[in-house]
């Protein structure tokens, strides 16, 4: 708020959708915490879809409290998008690109990404920003 922190007990994730290049709007998932990828990938399917036919509903696109965005969907490989204030961070996940990485000293081709994390300061610090990511990472990396 203006003068306040307030810390939300849930998420309700914003999702960035290209409007074929007529602009970007930002439904919301709302308690996305509690829900499995399944029921995730659903719901962005049916309000990416209803954005795009410009069926979304006022309560649709607000009051996010972090947003995801997908950059690479373009084939951009790395960008430092801008928070949806008063949202207090967005993460920005690029093209998905086959690489050249080493594993246990053996050079091996992976499926790698790049994720950008931009943040409100006043909120976050580097560390509390960069653990945020870290955990990201282990959980795609350890996906089952």
């Amino acid at each position: 708020s203006d003068n306040d922190l307030i810390v939300h007990g849930y998420v309700d994730l914003g999702i960035a959708v290209d409007l074929n290049y007529e602009g970007l709007i930002v439904p919301v998932i709302r308690g996305a915490e509690g829900k499995r990828l399944a029921a995730l990938a659903r719901e962005i399917v049916d309000l990416a879809g209803r954005a795009k036919k410009k069926k979304l509903l006022p309560g649709e696109i607000s009051g996010g409290t972090f947003t995801v965005t997908n950059n690479g969907s373009a084939g951009s490989v790395l960008t430092f998008p801008v928070i949806n204030q008063p949202q207090s961070g967005i993460m920005g996940v690029g093209a998905l690109e086959k690489r050249a990485v080493v594993i246990d000293d053996a050079i091996a081709i992976r499926p790698m990404v790049y994720l950008s994390f931009v943040f409100d300061h006043r909120i976050l610090d580097g560390a509390s920003a960069d653990w945020f990511l870290m955990k990201v990472k282990e959980t795609l990396e350890n996906w089952a």
